[in-house]
């Protein structure tokens, strides 16, 4: 689905001629460009487009701050950043500020295609569902008009419109259409697939009650209401002519359409067959016709449901799929027996962090194929998610070649420091022992333990938000792995404190870390007790 207005905010001018006239334009979407920050920023919030392509460094205004000033201004508008220089503080910074995505410069027409695809798959979703709901909110305006010009039928339509399931719908439907009008029998008739006529409920002069039926139907009464949206009332006068014409009717008979706006969803009728049977009149027809209005809001509303049931359950699968790339499914049926665990905003609770970042990856970059390259990163990755995840570990992000997983979050984990310490070491010899199965070769992880408060959530915007951890308790934990050598678990003095002799350590004494005036005592961890 192209057609999306998408801003272009880039002090080069070849960059943005390059986007407008080889990606966007030839793709379908519409384009808005910018030369610098400031401009980017006044058409970004007078404009409000479905995306911005947005430079990192320019004049009179960088691209953090545009995004600062988004955020004051409550945007939320999907932001793609660019940029020939980054790292993980930028990148960090920026997805906490919206950014959907983040491309380096020099990018292909492919690479840039793919970033606003996944750009905008969010909000084409919400688009979609808001329409939906808009079109429900619609037909419940239409009930609760009914409800107000119905009174005489208010109570028999109440409980008809009670049921969602069109099998037990059809039979009340039925029922009351009997009991309102005093024919002998009814019938329920609904347009289904493929335009197929089946009457779903029908009650007999002989039954006491309806009951449900699925039997197709060819009646020339019911296809004539339905191509002409009226009722079809068969009076004495029809009966004598059709009796005439020896055609098999009822004594008399009444059918009027289910209709919905432009729809017609089917019809519903009744009849009498015995000697003494009623003639209807206009009254009838008319007290019909009402049921026959509260009937289709129940059917359409039956129908509904039915496809709201397949958006939640879509929805439900969709979060599952996301959540178990970052934490373990029994985790992820916790979450969705809670949704309200999905909503943003974090909350302050101790939790246990541990970053694990690959030691010589950067030489080992410079002698391997790029395929071969992301094929043994993807394996070492693999390593690192199955032993966090086996421990019901959140994966919170992968920052370049490192990993962050947090314990004790979004579920509780009473033993949350023993877990992490446990993936630490799972997660070394499983490096080890396929490092020993390749013939020795390969990287290792450096890897760093902390335990502490951090404030834990969805942490972005309603648009744009990440399920994270933030706080001195994560960055003491990550300072401890920037120290650690290749193949050496470094923990916390908290670590220490919490397992006492269920670990095996060795001090190292007090080491001072980027970003604290104090030095910390750290450990390297050995082993499990």
């Amino acid at each position: 689905m192209a057609g999306e207005r998408i801003l272009v905010v880039d002090d080069g001018r070849e960059n943005r001629d390059f986007v407008v006239d080889y990606i966007l334009r030839p793709n379908g979407y519409r384009a808005i460009t910018a030369r610098d920050g400031v401009e980017g920023l006044e058409k970004a919030l007078s404009l409000r487009p479905d995306l911005i392509l947005l430079d990192l460094q320019m004049p009179r205004m960088t691209g953090i701050q545009v995004l600062h000033a988004l955020a004051r201004e409550n945007a939320n508008i999907p932001v793609i950043l660019m940029t020939f220089h980054g790292s993980e503080e930028i990148a960090i910074e920026v997805f906490r500020l919206g950014v959907k995505d983040y491309v380096k410069k020099p990018y292909t027409v492919d690479e840039m295609l793919a970033a606003i695809e996944r750009s905008l798959s969010e909000t084409r979703l919400r688009k979609e569902k808001e329409a939906l709901t808009e079109r429900l909110l619609v037909s419940n305006r239409e009930l609760q008009r009914r409800v107000k010009e119905l009174n005489v039928l208010y109570k028999m339509g109440k409980s008809v419109t009670s049921h969602l399931e069109v099998d037990q719908l059809a039979v009340r439907v039925v029922e009351a259409a009997t009991y309102v009008t005093g024919a002998e029998q009814g019938s329920l008739i609904l347009a289904e697939d493929e335009d197929r006529l089946m009457c779903r409920a029908t009650k007999r002069s002989t039954d006491l009650h309806a009951r449900a039926v699925c039997v197709p139907v060819n009646d020339r009464l019911v296809e004539e209401v339905i191509a002409n949206r009226q009722p079809v009332v068969l009076t004495p006068d029809d009966l004598a002519q059709a009796r005439a014409a020896n055609e098999a009717v009822p004594m008399t008979l009444l059918y009027t359409p289910l209709l919905m706006a432009d729809r017609v969803l089917g019809v519903l009728g009744v009849d009498s067959v015995s000697g003494n049977a009623k003639i209807f009149n206009e009254h009838d027809g008319a007290l019909l016709s009402a049921l026959a209005d509260y009937a289709a809001i129940a059917v359409e509303n039956a129908h509904n449901y039915v496809r709201l049931e397949a958006v939640k359950e879509r929805e439900k699968q969709e979060i599952r799929q996301t959540f178990e790339r970052y934490v373990a499914p029994s985790v992820v049926d916790r979450v969705l027996d809670r949704p309200e665990a999905l909503r943003l905003g974090g909350i302050r609770q101790e939790v246990t962090v541990l970053f694990a970042d690959l030691r010589g990856y950067t030489h080992y970059s410079e002698r391997a194929d790029p395929e071969a390259l992301v094929e043994l990163l993807n394996e070492y990755f693999r390593m690192a998610t199955d032993v966090i995840m086996a421990r019901e570990g959140t994966l919170d992000k992968f920052l370049g070649d490192a990993v962050m997983a947090v314990f004790n979050a979004p579920e509780p984990q009473e033993d949350h420091f023993y877990r992490a310490v446990d993936a630490a070491l799972a997660l070394r010899n499983a490096v080890s022992t396929w490092n020993a199965r390749r013939g020795g070769e390969g990287l290792t992880f450096g890897i760093g333990v902390n335990q502490g408060e951090a404030v834990v959530g969805n942490i972005g915007t309603s648009r744009a938000m990440n399920y994270t951890a933030i706080g001195d308790a994560v960055n003491l934990a990550k300072r401890l792995q920037e120290q650690a050598a290749p193949g050496q678990i470094l923990v916390a003095e908290s670590i220490v404190t919490s397992l006492g002799d269920l670990i095996k350590t060795r001090p190292l004494g007090l080491m001072q870390v980027k970003g604290r005036q104090q030095p910390v005592m750290v450990y390297e961890l050995h082993d499990l007790a």
